[in-house]
């Protein structure tokens, strides 16, 4: 296995891991942020799989992922749920840090549901509040489709005006509200990182209508859309941004505020996947 990735690579890494894992019908790709656990109630959890076992490039780690695939099944349907993600602040290349997401549109996934951990620039925000991911601004300076992956897997100048699907951001607006608790909606700004940003950069994201900051998720939207994915992205917003207090920030902040708040995203996260793909049984 060589550590280049590429489209045909891709390709057989997924014809590959079908006949491997025999995922039969992925419905979904769940992706959990930093510090964020998923279980799936009435799907059983199946093979945990090393994404080192899975891509053919080096895989760092971070502290709060675990970089691993879990297949969760329900009888002929599968649910592969990202264990942690990779970042463009790591190294990762933009389609190292996507190879996820293509590979599950490869084996059929029909949606993707996200969620990540961030700053929040709207002091309306609190510590601790799910925002529902209505747009984003890309700030990375990168994009997964640039070079050869536009044209292999969709086409080169894909529309993003519904990056975010309104019906799956309705549905999680329901599902929030049948479970006691309201949610925010609001645009993700995604920035490079890994350094936290400054209070005059806080200030200028909030006036291009930032509601959140983070770094990650965008790249991965882009690629699930591109390849014909619905997607809804969920928000735990673990701090205030720099500059909304005085107080500075740090990782393991982020990864606390996140375990303290978690019952409730995972709730959400159940609720959407019992709506979105009801047992027909």
């Amino acid at each position: 296995m060589t550590n280049e990735l590429t489209p045909a690579g891709l390709r057989r890494l997924a014809e590959d891991f079908r006949a491997r894992h025999r995922p039969d019908r992925v419905r979904a790709l769940l992706v959990a942020g930093s510090g964020l656990e998923f279980e799936v109630p009435g799907w059983q959890a199946g093979e945990t799989i090393p994404f080192g076992d899975i891509f053919p490039f080096p895989i760092q780690t971070l502290k709060g992922h675990s970089e691993t695939l879990t297949l969760w099944r329900r009888r002929e349907e599968t649910l592969l749920v990202m264990n942690g993600r990779l970042h463009l602040y790591q190294g990762y290349r933009p389609e190292e840090v996507v190879a996820p997401v293509r590979l599950a549109a490869l084996l059929g996934a029909e949606m993707m549901i996200a969620t990540n951990a961030t700053g929040a620039a709207d002091p309306a925000i609190t510590p601790g509040s799910i925002v529902v991911i209505t747009d984003h601004l890309n700030l990375q300076g990168r994009n997964p489709l640039v070079g050869p992956w536009a044209r292999e897997f969709g086409t080169q100048f894909p529309d993003m005006s519904r990056a975010y699907d309104p019906e799956l951001i309705e549905v999680a607006r329901r599902a929030a509200s049948a479970a006691g608790f309201e949610v925010f909606e609001g645009v993700y700004a995604g920035v490079l990182g890994p350094s936290f940003e400054t209070p005059a950069e806080v200030r200028m994201l909030r006036g291009l209508g930032a509601s959140v900051i983070g770094m990650s998720t965008v790249p991965e939207v882009i690629a699930a859309r591109h390849m014909g994915l619905r997607v809804v992205a969920l928000s735990l917003a673990t701090n205030p941004a720099a500059g909304i207090t005085a107080e500075p920030l740090s990782h393991e902040d982020v990864l606390e505020a996140g375990k303290a708040a978690a019952g409730r995203l995972r709730e959400l996260v159940r609720r959407l996947v019992e709506e979105l793909i009801p047992d027909q049984s």
